[in-house]
């Protein structure tokens, strides 16, 4: 609009010109005093501010011509992006998903310093995460993905629905998204604390990893999961856990993060075929390895690997000088089979948590990592023992805070919470976005 309204006071102001400039030459031509210098004067200051005029009315056409041809690309990358769609999935949902904002590109931009590289949290095989500053002054991630096949489009924008629907305080809240851009940008909120991958293996002796708050982020993921299995509106498998997907606020409480390759399944399904295994090696669970099967009972699996890297403060895949790279479960199975799960147990472990309830933990992460997926625990489960384990430690007034900050559908989790028999033993802040997946389906 106000590229228009210049070009028309340029074309106005021209014409005035023209129009004064015939009058003048008039003028001076009547009367016979008028000088040559005069004359040429005149000529030259008004050839000078044509020709000005002329290259301000240039820019303002090149402007506008820019910003449409800006505009119809934001236009196509929308349509493009699944945005029909998602306006159409929004509108059917009867504004549960309205909460998620659709942002514009030149929003982000702002948000991010131009996407300036100091902004980078973090990087992984499916794009860069940035840390932004909203207008309103909050501070995001936003989650750049890398460009997707067209195939995987309508799946993302589903999947942005239903993630946009997840409410739990133990998961990454996703605030929004931006189609005007050749790929899709997630907007998440911040979680200040860095990931729990960086306070196992790169710790910080401000704030070391108590043996308390090991159970408190394992007490946060559990029911997390167990929402996403069971109590949410549609069944979610993320496919992912591992301690670079768990972000931890500052309180140190953990969020599960980063629903990059996360599949949602229907009520009757119990499982997910993929036609390509997909996953990170050492969290990988090897029952879908084989099958090509996923089950919630395959993020049980992954947890597990968490809780026992929480023991022992060791990486998923171990380097030893005399075997190479070895799996940290295979490891500490060896250990746990001859009873010496405390010659490996991480020394603040040792030292601040009691034996029975550390051997209590271990024995959980054994069964999560049982290698029949049926004899696994649910999450729902796993949860309640890590919630007997957490309560000893839990002062009274985090207790009842707890207790308080539980949404209804939690609540109704536990109410109608049922044990399985067939489960019964026999530094800097970073954003983490699937730093190693091991390969890509269509699933």
């Amino acid at each position: 609009m106000v590229v228009e309204l210049t070009i028309w006071v340029c074309l106005w102001i021209t014409a005035s010109i023209s129009k004064a400039t015939a009058q003048f030459l008039s003028e001076a031509t009547d009367k016979p005093t008028a000088t040559a210098s005069c004359f040429s004067i005149g000529i030259v200051i008004v050839i000078a501010a044509t020709l000005i005029l002329l290259l301000l009315l240039g820019f303002c056409i090149y402007k506008m011509i820019k910003k449409r041809r800006e505009n119809r690309i934001k236009a196509k990358f929308f349509q493009q992006n699944g945005g029909l769609l998602l306006k159409q999935q929004m509108s059917s949902s009867g504004g549960i998903v309205d909460k998620t904002r659709i942002f514009t590109s030149k929003e982000l931009e702002m948000a991010t310093d131009y996407y300036n590289k100091d902004r980078i949290l973090g990087k992984g095989g499916q794009g860069t995460v940035y840390k932004g500053m909203l207008i309103d002054g909050r501070i995001v991630a936003i989650k750049k993905s890398k460009l997707m096949e067209e195939s995987q489009l309508e799946q993302f924008i589903n999947e942005l629905v239903i993630l946009s629907n997840i409410n739990h305080r133990n998961i990454v809240k996703l605030l929004g998204c931006c189609l005007e851009t050749e790929v899709p940008l997630l907007v998440y909120e911040f979680i200040p604390n860095g990931t729990l991958f960086q306070h196992i293996h790169d710790p910080i002796e401000e704030f070391p990893l108590t043996w308390e708050k090991r159970v408190q982020i394992c007490i946060d993921v559990a029911p997390a999961l167990a929402y996403l299995h069971s109590a949410s509106s549609i069944p979610i498998y993320h496919r992912d856990i591992k301690s670079s997907n768990i972000l931890l606020d500052n309180r140190f409480r953990a969020k599960v993060s980063d629903f990059g390759i996360s599949r949602s399944i229907t009520i009757e399904q119990t499982h997910l075929t993929a036609t390509i295994v997909r996953g990170t090696f050492g969290y990988l669970d090897p029952e879908y390895f084989q099958s090509h099967r996923f089950t919630d009972k395959s993020d049980v699996y992954s947890f597990g690997v968490v809780v026992v890297e929480l023991l022992t403060g060791q990486r998923a895949i171990r380097l030893t000088e005399s075997e190479g790279n070895i799996s940290l479960v295979s490891w500490f199975f060896s250990y746990m089979e001859k009873s010496r799960l405390f010659d490996i147990v991480d020394g603040r472990v040792l030292m601040e948590g009691k034996k029975k309830d550390i051997l209590v933990v271990a024995n959980l992460a054994r069964r999560c990592l049982n290698l029949d997926g049926k004899r696994r625990p649910t999450m729902k489960e796993a949860a309640k023992e890590l919630e007997a384990v957490g309560a000893s430690y839990m002062p009274p007034f985090e207790k009842n805070l707890q207790q308080n900050e539980q949404s209804p559908t939690e609540i109704a989790e536990i109410l109608t919470y049922t044990p399985s028999t067939s489960s019964m033993p026999g530094r800097s802040t970073s954003f983490s976005i699937d730093v190693h997946p091991l390969l890509y389906d269509t699933a």
